[in-house]
């Protein structure tokens, strides 16, 4: 188990089978031709129950979860993941 917190107080756990996962790896691939398929690639990195945390996080007053925050959230993990690899 990977554990890690965003810059904006997000904490996730991440069960490393889900990082090496090849339908994640197709969906990143995807993900820079098509920007819907980041919804894909958020549920197989976090799963359904952390996703649902990530996305009431970043949930605005309106209700509103923010794609561009969302895609930020997500690439700072994976960076984090990156970074704990390299240390």
């Amino acid at each position: 188990m990977i554990k890690g917190k965003t810059k904006s107080g997000f904490s996730y756990e991440l069960d490393k089978e889900r990082l090496n996962n090849y339908e994640l790896l197709e969906a990143i691939e995807e993900l820079e031709e098509n920007t819907l398929v980041l919804s894909r690639v958020v549920n197989l990195l976090l799963g359904k129950e952390q996703t649902k945390k990530l996305k009431d996080h970043l949930r605005t007053e309106n209700g509103i979860v923010p794609t561009k925050k969302m895609s930020e959230e997500i690439t700072e993990i994976f960076q984090n993941q990156g970074e704990t690899k390299n240390s």
